[in-house]
């Protein structure tokens, strides 16, 4: 159960990081979609839209693989001693 909610986490964002992709794309080409009123502020929100969840997807992907001490030493949480310094 744990694992079907952990991927329905990880596919809201990957959708909206799609239509982000789309709405790029259909500026591209000079397709205005509905709720915008231009192909600038189009692209802005689907660049917004893009960043927000591949962010979100990277950042739960590290976060799994820092707690299974998968990741490079430069990835790792430095420790106690390191932190105060």
């Amino acid at each position: 159960m744990i694992r079907i909610i952990a991927l329905i986490v990880l596919l809201i964002p990957g959708a909206l990081a799609a239509y982000g992709i789309k709405l790029m794309r259909d500026m591209v080409f000079g397709i205005l979609q509905s709720p915008f009123p231009y192909l600038w502020m189009q692209f802005i929100a689907g660049l917004i839209l893009f960043v927000l969840g591949l962010g979100f997807v990277a950042g739960f992907i590290l976060h799994r693989d820092r707690k299974k001490n998968k990741v490079q030493t430069r990835f790792q949480r430095p420790t106690g001693r390191e932190r105060n310094s």
